[in-house]
């Protein structure tokens, strides 16, 4: 294991520096390396970064770690993903709160084509079970990557359905590669990393706390292109997840029930405030996410762009790659005032080739 992947793995140990500011301390020093080498005097000048997370560094905690990761991870096939690498899920990667490293144990490409979460209560009826299974059957025609939790009740419905079909799917974890929990869940999460695999922000040896399965929801949510929420009261994990996807601007379906029913009170809840569509079949999405037809709609985008012209090319090329990007931050990357900008992507719009979704955000079609 090199030295670099050290330094990745140590940053991300130091106390009291999260993501946020593990990202911030390596886009000042250069890399994760020269964190470590840096200054006493050059570290407390960084924002956020005090006198005592200055001592953190430089005394070398998180170093240990850092050690007994790399032999863990070379040892088991585990391989450590830095958010700067092009392996690292780029659905993700453009969060600010994203993982500084993710741990992967599988085969499948986490950035697919299609990538769908499925979410929803740990005690389903059978109804929701059987929900569940069918969306999945109607993933598979699409080649979709299927991603979910582990846990009990849906999540593990939706991997077993998938791993039965040969659909991919990927389990979030809460915790370290060193187990499974639930534990009954050992035997489905070793056939997924033949078809899919397991994935966690958390070193091998940590163990589950109730604090890291919200941390967990929102890798689940920024990892896919929409999240389907299938049975779920008002309140719990499925909801957390829900409203994470809304936050990062992601397509959310949910399936309806009954009324008054409490394991669909979340889902209609959902609809009916409109954070949610409501999803009958997988039909749904492919409309949504514009799946039926994507040769002709690839076909349609090539013969616009030579139409455009070099302000909108500019937008076009920034879009390409990435989950969505706000106005500011395309103002801001080609230069060009709000009241241009505005106008330029209303014509965009109207060509076919953008969207708008909530938050003043825009992503290809």
């Amino acid at each position: 294991m090199t030295d670099d992947i050290f330094y990745k793995i140590a940053i991300t140990k130091i106390p009291k520096v999260g993501s946020i500011l593990s990202k911030n301390l390596i886009g000042y020093c250069g890399s994760a390396e020269a964190v470590f080498q840096a200054k006493r005097s050059d570290l407390i000048k960084i924002p956020g970064i005090g006198p005592g997370i200055a001592e953190s560094i430089l005394s070398g905690k998180g170093r240990e770690i850092a050690e007994k990761e790399c032999l863990y991870i070379e040892k088991n096939s585990i391989k450590p993903l830095f958010y700067l690498d092009d392996s690292y899920p780029t659905r993700l990667k453009h969060y600010h709160d994203c993982p500084v490293v993710l741990y992967y144990k599988g085969n499948e490409d986490l950035n697919r084509n299609k990538i769908i979460a499925m979410v929803g209560t740990r005690k389903p009826t059978l109804q929701g079970k059987m929900s569940c299974e069918e969306i999945v059957e109607g993933l598979k025609e699409y080649n979709a990557l299927v991603i979910s939790g582990l846990a009990y009740g849906i999540d593990i419905t939706a991997h077993r359905k998938c791993v039965e079909l040969g659909v991919p799917t990927i389990g979030v974890m809460g915790h370290g590669m060193s187990m499974i929990y639930p534990s009954e869940h050992q035997r489905v999460a070793d056939r997924m990393v033949e078809n899919g695999g397991l994935l966690t922000e958390f070193t091998h040896a940590q163990t589950p706390e109730r604090e890291f399965f919200p941390m967990r929801n929102r890798i689940i949510a920024g990892m896919c292109d929409a999240l389907i929420v299938v049975e779920t009261a008002n309140k719990g994990g499925s909801m957390i997840s829900a409203h994470m996807a809304n936050d990062y601007s992601k397509d959310v379906f949910a399936v309806p029930g009954r009324l008054k029913d409490k394991m669909s009170s979340g889902c209609n809840h959902l609809i009916k405030t409109h954070k949610a569509a409501l999803l009958e079949s997988v039909k749904d999405i492919a409309y949504v996410l514009r799946w039926d037809d994507p040769e002709k709609n690839e076909g349609i985008q090539q013969s616009l762009f030579i139409e455009l012209n070099e302000k909108e090319k500019q937008i076009v090329d920034l879009l390409k790659g990435v989950d969505n990007l706000s106005i500011d931050k395309l103002c801001f990357e080609t230069k060009i005032n709000s009241g241009e900008m505005a106008s330029l992507l209303l014509d965009l719009e109207f060509k076919g080739l953008i969207k708008p979704k909530p938050g003043k955000r825009f992503v290809l079609v």
